[in-house]
């Protein structure tokens, strides 16, 4: 791929937007977990769902008033590093990285067993796989097919909650046929809480992860035309959304069937359509539910490459994952990606109970640590801005905000509690704690990069190749070109490698207009330089190279061959290509390499 590759189309439209903003919040959990909340609570579970609801509705309001008062492509994982340093940015980025690649291997488990209700002599793991294959060619035939397939997932979704809101409500108030108006199993079968008020938290942690994506439509936004206008609708449309499609029908679930039913065990849904009398209830609802499994996978999988490229253009990730083909999606990050959640199904297959197991568990704390952060970021960036410039506010700041932070803490002391989900907490802080020791491993590494020595000047230098991004403005190259050219005789040619990462457009636009931006900022940089290499009375040409260093410094020593090569870097602790040894690999040629550090550039501490 030459330059910085094609741009990441702006394909998502607000059609696209909307209905996924509407299905992010609707997963299998809710058509299958909900039975085994409502048998644990009781017919009270609905207060469970609003009390969960409250606080997703929180972390999503936070989200937005930052969101819209400092518009970032990284999302929630900027605002983490605004507000708290790197290293929390670097964790909420991979951790979050992590629990959907986890995620996104568990959907397709779960997807190939639903399918198993139609072809049963066919292996799960082989469905499983296929699963998979279908979701990321989804992924990569281009956003808009992304966004269309999860268009029609979420419409299915939210397609058979209304249904079934319409015909619970009609069987309730006794208008649908053969039936009367009945609330009695609110009250009968040992009454609100047959379990004891203290029931109310027991499944909490099981509603709080069928909530879990409403932050999705935050980072989908960034490839729409209107991404402020899309987040703030999300964020204040996620209330109605909980309000209706969970609270609503768990409340009629809990109205149509005993709490004690053992058909709540097996899918809450069909019970309530068979108890209804409509038939084919097992074939709609399994339907249904494979629908909101592929849902969960596609999306996950969208963001989880999202996420990857979010780290890439913050240097905390190969900036490979930055790259998008000619269609305008991110290859290597979704392909990087997948390749996770195929191994994920593959343990799921050869090893359900150990390594299956401790991937499922190592990731089931995760999204809670991601939301705790999110909160705390909301705080401290609040102080920190003006409050003339916050478009969307936090309700009842700071009160509401500390609170929703202690119910994410109270939500982990639970988890810590519950014998059942104890290990997920465990293993997700030491997920946690591994994230954290590499961040500080990479930070000690970048410190300890050997200072190198200066290169005494030739003097005869007649084909100078000169290699640098933004460093190109450097004081230093003048310098150091003047020492190389005593005679001032020599011709230059400058690469400007066309990188998101190095011109910074990565950071200020992320994947949704990454090329244009990339293109035009290398190409003023190169400009610029010429320009002031033509005052100084030297004979220059250049052009933009690919995205790597290495493979556009090649390219030009094979068009141009040179008898010197200029690299100029950054000093070690601030560059990137010090880091990955670009100057070593450069010497690699066979042309002498001088290195030029352009201190000058750097702001002082």
């Amino acid at each position: 791929m030459s330059g910085g590759g094609p741009e990441l189309k702006k394909a998502l439209n607000q059609r696209q937007l909307t209905m996924i903003a509407m299905g992010g919040v609707i997963g299998a959990g809710l058509f299958v977990g909900s039975g085994t909340v409502i048998h644990d609570t009781g017919p009270g579970a609905f207060i469970t769902y609003a009390l969960c609801g409250v606080l997703i509705i929180m972390v999503m309001r936070m989200l937005a008033e930052m969101a819209v008062a400092q518009p970032s492509t990284g999302s929630f994982a900027d605002y983490s590093r605004k507000a708290l340093g790197d290293w929390a940015g670097f964790s909420v980025g991979w951790l979050y990285w992590y629990f959907w690649v986890i995620v996104v291997g568990f959907e397709a488990v779960a997807g190939a067993k639903v399918a198993n209700f139609w072809l049963p002599d066919v292996p799960t793991w082989l469905l499983s796989l296929f699963l998979m294959l279908l979701m990321t060619g989804t992924n990569l035939i281009s956003v808009s097919s992304f966004g269309e397939f999860e268009f029609w997932f979420a419409g299915i979704k939210v397609g058979a909650i209304i249904i079934f809101l319409i015909c619970g409500g009609l069987f309730v108030f006794g208008i649908w046929p053969n039936a009367t108006r009945d609330f009695s199993n609110l009250t009968q079968q040992g009454g609100f809480f047959p379990n004891g008020g203290a029931a109310i938290t027991a499944g909490v942690v099981t509603v709080i992860f069928s909530m879990v994506g409403a932050e999705i439509a935050t980072i989908a936004a960034a490839e729409s035309d209107d991404p402020e206008r899309a987040v703030s609708k999300a964020a204040n449309s996620v209330i109605t959304r909980i309000a209706i499609f969970f609270v609503g029908s768990i409340f009629l679930l809990s109205v149509i069937l005993p709490w004690n039913s053992p058909d709540l065990a097996v899918s809450p849904y069909v019970a309530a359509f068979k108890q209804m009398g409509i038939p084919y209830a097992d074939d709609v609802m399994n339907a249904v539910v494979l629908t909101a499994v592929l849902s969960c996978l596609n999306s996950g999988l969208y963001t989880a490459s999202r996420m990857l490229f979010v780290l890439a253009a913050r240097r905390e990730a190969p900036a490979s994952m930055v790259s998008v083909n000619s269609r305008g999606v991110p290859v290597v990050a979704i392909l990087a990606s997948s390749v996770v959640g195929f191994l994920a199904v593959i343990m799921a297959a050869i090893s359900p109970d150990t390594v299956f197991s401790f991937l499922l568990n190592s990731s089931g704390a995760i999204i809670l640590f991601v939301y705790l952060l999110i909160a705390i970021s909301q705080i401290i960036l609040r102080y920190r801005t003006d409050e003339s410039t916050i478009k969307v506010k936090m309700w009842w700041f700071p009160g509401l905000s500390a609170a929703t932070a202690l119910g994410i803490i109270l939500v982990l002391v639970q988890m810590g509690l519950t014998a059942d989900v104890r290990i997920q907490l465990v293993l997700s802080l030491l997920s946690f704690g591994v994230v954290l020791i590499l961040f500080f491993i990479n930070k000690r590494r970048i410190a300890r990069l050997p200072i190198r020595a200066e290169v005494e000047p030739t003097g005869d230098a007649r084909r100078v190749l000169v290699l640098a991004n933004q460093t190109l403005e450097a004081d230093e190259l003048i310098s150091e070109l003047d020492r190389i050219d005593a005679s001032g005789k020599a011709t230059y040619f400058v690469c400007v490698p066309a990188s998101a990462v190095e011109t910074g457009t990565a950071w200020t636009h992320g994947a949704v207009s990454v090329h244009d931006a990339t293109v035009a900022a290398a190409q003023e940089r190169l400009d610029r330089t010429l320009e002031t290499l033509s005052a100084h009375q030297l004979d220059a040409t250049g052009a933009l190279g690919d995205y790597r260093p290495i493979r556009a410094l090649q390219k030009a020593v094979q068009e141009f061959r040179p008898d010197q090569i200029v690299v100029v870097t950054l000093p070690a602790s601030d560059s990137v290509w010090q880091r990955f040894e670009v100057v070593d690999r450069a010497a690699e040629l066979g042309v002498p390499v001088t290195h030029v550090e352009a201190a000058s550039l750097v702001a002082p501490v």
